[in-house]
């Protein structure tokens, strides 16, 4: 990769963080908060993937 190249990536991103960083803060700030019952709701999901890739791994073996 070019010199200049990587110069105008790091601009680049330096500018999305730059832009991206006050619009985070504010859904952070303003966003819907935890309910009882989201984590459980959630938790079900990444088991099922975890499960699943592990099902995976051992039909591979």
């Amino acid at each position: 990769m070019e010199l200049w190249m990587k110069i105008a990536a790091a601009i680049a991103i330096g500018m999305m963080l730059v832009f991206m960083f006050p619009r985070a803060k504010y859904w952070l700030e303003h966003g819907p908060k935890a309910e009882k019952g989201d984590w459980q709701a959630a938790i079900l999901p990444i088991l099922a993937v975890v499960g699943f890739v592990i099902l995976l791994v051992m039909m591979v073996r």
